[in-house]
């Protein structure tokens, strides 16, 4: 995929953008693809990697994980990709990092459930105890809300963050009543709705992706449960929302390091040049998108400070501070891990409205 920009050199930076183009995942897939354009046209504007220009070779993160990882290890051992990033559920994530070997620089842009300390994996999204404690103790601390259930899909990224939230909750005077698990693709919840009017819980923490949570929502909202309990989501965009419905949003919660309605300086720019390149008609500006457009710059800022792609130089490279200004403000890597401010906000029909930072 040619991204327009000022390089125009016969060698190029070739960045194997994993996304989702079907499946749960699939209502993200344009989202990302735009946002990951503008950054790579950006990035070309300011004179590309190493000299060369950035190009972008998209590859669709839905299917099974062991496929998609063999997909990207085959142009990655034909030569075709110098590094990989991109959103797409952490059993792919897991899959790339074990056939990638350390070889090819890999930022993972998406939230996730924390403790990913392959080498050569760098991690631009947020993390349960930066993102799902917090939002937990602001509903304590507001709404009173300290009895939860956990509905989530049943793989690596729920039931992960599953874990992450019993590590924490006691230390915040809160308790989960139950949990509950779907496949992946589930689109009835009439048991899980019949459990969840039996529950105690004040709350429900939802784990699900995409599609998964719109089909929940609407559920959850007709059976009358969302004028008694809120909802919270660590991974609920625009996309979902408009999905969703107005009258299936109310007391709706997400937390995420970027929204489409983030009224900061820097968020607001985004916004504007997000609208510029693309018009009216592009797809929703979101916290999926941008933490592809996150996790670019991330790449960049990576392969810029060790002067190469070679994953043991920018391992070595990291001794050092690595950090840039964007859209979610100034950002550093600690670790592995890109530190970032995160936002709570709460539905307003098919919106999002920013009302705190945690």
């Amino acid at each position: 995929m040619p991204l327009r920009g000022a390089v125009s050199r016969t060698a190029t930076v070739n960045v194997g953008l994993v996304i989702p183009m079907n499946g749960p995942a699939g209502i993200f897939g344009l989202s990302c693809m735009a946002c990951s354009v503008l950054a790579g046209e950006e990035i070309n504007e300011q004179g590309g990697l190493l000299g060369r220009e950035v190009r972008l070779v998209p590859i669709d993160g839905a299917g099974s994980p062991h496929d998609v990882a063999r997909r990207v290890a085959t142009l990655a051992r034909k030569g075709q990709i110098d590094a990989v990033t991109g959103w797409h559920l952490s059993n792919v994530r897991q899959a790339l990092a074990a056939h990638l070997h350390g070889d090819l620089p890999y930022v993972y842009g998406t939230l996730y459930e924390g403790g990913e300390h392959t080498p050569g994996v760098f991690l631009a999204g947020e993390t349960p105890d930066h993102q799902i404690a917090p939002a937990m103790a602001w509903l304590a601390r507001e709404f009173g809300v300290r009895r939860w259930a956990v509905v989530g899909d049943d793989y690596l990224w729920p039931r992960g963050s599953a874990t992450a939230v019993h590590n924490f909750v006691g230390d915040l005077d809160l308790h989960i009543t139950e949990e509950i698990f779907v496949p992946l693709g589930q689109n009835n919840f009439s048991q899980v709705i019949q459990r969840l009017r039996r529950s105690s819980a004040q709350g429900v923490l939802m784990l699900l992706v995409g599609q998964d949570a719109v089909h929940f929502n609407r559920a959850f909202a007709a059976a009358g449960l969302d004028r008694r309990m809120v909802r919270l989501s660590s991974l609920m965009d625009e996309n979902m929302l408009l999905a969703s419905g107005a009258g299936a949003t109310h007391d709706v919660f997400s937390a995420a390091g970027y929204f489409g309605t983030l009224a900061t300086p820097d968020a607001l720019e985004l916004h504007g040049r997000y609208a510029r390149r693309f018009g009216a008609d592009a797809p929703v500006l979101n916290s999926m998108g941008e933490s592809c457009y996150e996790a670019i710059q991330l790449l960049a800022a990576l392969v810029r400070q060790a002067g190469s792609l070679d994953v043991r130089n920018i391992v070595h490279s990291t001794n050092s501070p690595v950090g840039y200004h964007g859209p979610r403000g100034s950002v550093h890597l600690k670790g592995q891990h890109l530190m970032q401010r995160v936002y709570l906000a709460r539905a307003d029909g098919t919106d999002f409205d920013v009302v705190t930072q945690l």
